[in-house]
């Protein structure tokens, strides 16, 4: 076995991995102990990244040639690397000609590396001469870089993750760091156990597990947050909390500031934000004082923020307000204080220092400077840079959709899932001339509109560098060699532009001297260059050198040639990047949300992440034990908003808003506000579909969002939309489900997927077996299709169901109602001693889901069951009994079983989780899974609270 160190490929916390490998197989996964961002944790994603890497299941998914359509909708055939490549280029090449170089765009991601970043960043602004290049980072981050440009003057997290262990007060708004970012909330749990006397305050709609930790939870109305913040700095200024010193000596434009929070009141920023004055007096005091109550014993207030500040069309405008704060009473520039953004993807920071974004240019160069331009010329060999700002994200498939930008390039990201207002990405990616899709994973919705696949490698695979959320730099490594064809991104891109060049400025020296044929060498290459740029500036890192990170391990910047190391902490002398060295109060008066509740849609949909689960899980959807904790799709209201409605757990319901109509079970959750909704954001149409009235196939939950974004950052309001939700009339109703072969199951889940857009609603996900993730030779995958219809089907279609999970044979059992269009299949079958139920389908009638559905996924003994397997509203025998659903991935422990373990034990609240650990095990590996313990103990305890009231609507 060899082991190899190297970066998780998920959120910005930068975790870093031991992979371990045998041959061209990936075999296990652990957290690295000497890596400094997570010092050997992982959360339940990392510690399975083994399982999604190299499994049979996954290798069904990847992409591994190129591939070419001739007409779209097509079935895309194969393609050799060399006409794949001149094909692009004469395409691109032509348009660019015909049409001029913004008829191009390039949309790439936050989990690329840093190097083909660059790569892609260099191809189209050097070459190309076009600045539309932007990222699905400016769905996640681009508000912040906003934010700390206009106030700190740079884009760069002044604080670092050890800062949590020095803050006498946490201030957490617009992030679920426990499910976002567990590895970074074990540290946080970590120093409020070692600092008991640490407060924390948190700020969100919803009362998530982060919020289950604070001392002072502030439940405020979605978008509220400049209000909030503001009428924080006015209790501060009226009380004299603020640190007056530090303003006159640090910082510029106070004035303007006071004059416009004093119309946030406090009585005004409860009504608007729909919590107490007192609460919102408490907040202002202790994030002044760092909790001490006294401005004279000062001590330190760490904000931590994420996707709730940044992504709304008021998101510079909540990001600066908040730094504000921090200026205001000098809470920034030393241990445990300051404004930290979270960032959301692990490279996003990458992109963001090598100017991949339209209107930057590398190592935080404005593209509006003259001099910036002049010097990236210089850098590239080019004779100039162009001065127009590209198309941001939503505007380039805008600009697409109207018919100006006619050839995109997609590398890494699944625009066709991830962007707000879908009917826009969709008809932008039909209109486009030519497509090209340059992807790891051929399940990605997007490939689907491609003319030309390329296929990428991905973690386990790569090699170059990220930086994380605290400025750190990391290696990632490959383990085994690329499967396939696979290239890697940034070689895939240079090889491009060679070809490019060919055709657009023949018989010039190569811009892109990279060696493709030599990876660690290549990408070394193209990471010098990269430091090159970056002397001088802000976050110069002419200090670190590959050798230095392999010997030394990951390092933050700024690491200037002349330092012996980096820097922890940004602002520690007062001075900052900006003209007169002083910070910038930003004065921004709240405005509502882009689409406020009213009459017609009286909800505020909020969006956000499950715990166990990425983005548009093309990673994470190939695994059945990440879908245990959330099984499957569903939108969440207030318990007396359904009641209001006449609606219970599971019906569906529509959920609408002015873009779109989709059809989702509706699930009661009582952390929500009323008139508040929430949907995770990683359901899309390769899990959740179906087909409106005229036959268009519905896109999942973006079919709601809007693009409406910040003027400023351009990111757009994907965390609120105004919606209204109605009970959906479908009453016939299917369930299907089966475990599959490991060779079969990707396959069957493809197909079962193509017939959702024969039903009204339709999700399709897999699920998995009890087996606990230090058992994985048991480990089984199966296919659960969900779907509803106004009338029954064409039996046909449900014949078709049926053969693809296994029950077209001898060995089914049959029972069927033509009358009333109910059906019923069950297939058993040897498993060890026993005989389970292997696959079944219930057509018409699915009364009796909850038992057969237990009997099946919990693999009980069913030999003795015969026919009653087949009686519509059977009831359950006595014997099957529900194991409860998932909370512990690792070990597979339900919340029943704790609630039962939970009975016997004794103690206070922390003694009561010791005993629930060492009887189950349950949170004892990652730890993702605490905060929920946590929950259900002190639930349970003696000094049980009481549930907090409804939160008023306003």
């Amino acid at each position: 076995m060899q082991e190899t160190p190297s970066t998780c490929p998920y959120c910005g916390v930068g975790c870093g991995v031991i992979i371990e490998s045998t041959g061209s197989q990936i075999t296990g996964v652990r957290g690295d102990p000497n890596h400094p961002a997570n010092f050997g944790r992982l959360c339940t994603k990392g510690s399975t990244l083994h399982l999604t890497a190299t499994s049979t299941i996954t290798l069904q998914t990847r992409l591994l040639q190129p591939q070419h359509r001739a007409q779209r909708g097509d079935k895309p055939q194969p393609l050799p690397w060399d006409a794949a490549l001149a094909m692009a280029a004469d395409r691109f090449a032509s348009t660019v000609t015909q049409h001029g170089p913004d008829a191009v765009g390039f949309y790439v991601s936050g989990q690329l590396l840093t190097e083909d970043y660059y790569v892609f960043n260099k191809l189209a602004k050097g070459l190309i001469a076009t600045n539309n290049i932007d990222t699905n980072s400016r769905l996640c981050m681009s508000s912040a870089v906003a934010g700390y440009k206009q106030t700190l003057g740079a884009d760069a997290p002044p604080a670092c993750y050890d800062d949590v262990h020095h803050a006498q007060c946490l201030f957490i708004v617009g992030s679920n760091a426990a499910w976002a970012h567990p590895v970074l909330f074990r540290r946080i749990e970590d120093a409020r156990a070692a600092n008991p006397g640490m407060k924390v305050i948190v700020a969100d709609p919803r009362r998530t597990d982060t919020a289950g930790m604070a001392d002072l939870f502030l439940p405020i109305q979605p978008g509220s947050d400049v209000m909030l913040f503001n009428g924080m700095l006015h209790l501060m200024l009226w009380e004299g909390w603020v640190d007056a010193s530090y303003i006159a000596a640090h910082t510029t434009g106070f004035d303007a500031l006071k004059a416009l929070v004093r119309d946030a009141t406090p009585e005004r920023v409860a009504q608007v934000c729909g919590i107490s004055v007192a609460d919102l007096t408490t907040a202002a005091q202790w994030f002044a004082t760092g909790a001490t109550g006294d401005p004279q014993r000062r001590k330190a207030t760490l904000s931590l923020y994420c996707q709730g500040l940044n992504q709304s069309s008021s998101g510079t405008a909540k990001n600066a307000a908040l730094i504000n704060l921090h200026l205001a009473t000098g809470q920034i520039g030393k241990p445990g204080a300051g404004p930290f953004s979270l960032t959301g993807q692990p490279n996003a920071m990458g992109g963001r220092e090598v100017g991949g974004l339209a209107n930057l240019l590398s190592a935080h160069r404005d593209l509006a400077n003259p001099a910036h331009r002049a010097e990236v010329a210089a850098l590239w060999g080019v004779a100039d840079v162009p001065s127009q700002p590209g198309k941001t994200a939503v505007e380039m498939f805008q600009a697409a959709a109207d018919g100006e930008i006619k050839a995109l390039w997609i590398a890494c990201t699944n625009p066709a899932q991830s962007m707000p207002d879908q009917a826009t990405v969709r008809r932008a990616l039909q209109r486009a001339e030519f497509v090209v899709v340059q992807e790891a994973f051929a399940t990605a919705e997007t490939c689907a509109y491609a003319d030309l696949l390329l296929p990428a490698t991905t973690w386990g695979e790569k090699t170059g560098t990220v930086t994380n959320s605290e400025r750190r730099i990391s290696r990632v490594r490959s383990a085994v060699p690329a499967p396939g064809q696979a290239r890697h991104d940034w070689a895939i891109a240079v090889q491009f532009a060679h070809q490019l060049e060919a055709r657009l400025r023949p018989g010039q020296p190569t811009l892109f001297p990279y060696a493709t044929d030599h990876a660690d060498a290549g990408a070394e290459a193209v990471w010098n260059e990269h430091r090159a740029s970056t002397r001088g500036r802000d976050l110069d890192i002419t200090g670190l050198s590959w050798e230095t990170l392999e010997s030394q391990g990951p390092q933050q910047w700024p690491f200037a040639a002349d330092a012996a190391t980096g820097k922890a902490r940004l602002y520690e002398d007062g001075i900052f990047p900006t003209t007169d060295g002083r910070a910038r109060f930003a004065a921004h008066a709240w405005q509502p949300t882009a689409e406020p509740r009213e009459s017609r849609y009286p909800f505020s949909l909020t969006t956000g992440r499950l715990r166990d689960q990425w983005h548009g899980m093309t990673r994470t959807g190939t695994l059945g034990r990440l879908f245990g904790h959330v099984a499957e799709p569903s939108v969440q209201l207030h318990p007396q908003d359904m009641e209001r409605r006449g609606l219970h757990n599971g019906d569906l319901v529509h959920v609408t808003s002015k873009r779109g109509s989709i059809v989702v079970p509706v699930q009661a959750d009582a952390t929500l506000g009323l008139s508040q909704a929430f949907m995770a954001m990683h359901w899309g149409s390769e899990f959740l579909s179906g087909s409106s009235s005229t036959g268009e196939r519905l896109a999942g939950v973006n079919a709601l969002t809007t693009s409406v974004f910040c003027p400023t950052s351009k990111q757009p309001e994907l965390k609120h939309a105004a919606v209204k939700v109605l009970k959906a009339e479908l009453p016939w109703m299917l369930l299907a489900m089966a475990w599959l072969p490991d060779d079969k199951a990707q396959a069957t889940r493809e197909a079962l997927s193509a017939l959702m857009a024969q039903f009204p609603f339709a999700s399709c996900v897999p699920f998995g077996n009890a087996t606990p993730l230090d058992d994985p030779g048991r480990e089984r995958t199966g296919v659960l299709l969900r779907a509803a219809a106004h009338e029954a089907p064409p039996e046909a279609l449900v014949t078709q169901i049926e053969a693809l999970l296994g029950l077209a044979g001898a060995d089914t059992l049959r029972y069927a109602d033509k009358k009333r269009g109910q059906r019923r299949a069950a297939r058993l079958a040897r498993q060890g001693e026993a005989t389970t139920l292997e696959g079944m389908v219930l057509a018409g009638d699915t009364s009796a889901e909850g038992w057969l559905k237990t009997l099946l996924q919990e693999e009980l003994p069913a030999q003795t069951y015969g026919r009653l397997l087949l009686v519509p509203g059977a009831k359950a025998p006595a014997a099957v009994q529900s194991r409860g659903k998932p909370v512990c991935t690792c070990f597979n422990v339900t919340d029943a079983a704790i609630t039962g373990a939970l009975a016997h034990c004794h103690g206070t609240d922390n003694d009561r989780l010791a005993q629930l650990q060492g009887q189950l095990r349950c949170g004892t590996r990652c730890g993702s899974c605490l905060p929920e313990l946590k929950r259900m103990v002190r639930s349970t305890g003696p000094l049980a609270a009481n549930p907090a009231p409804a939160q008023a609507t306003i």
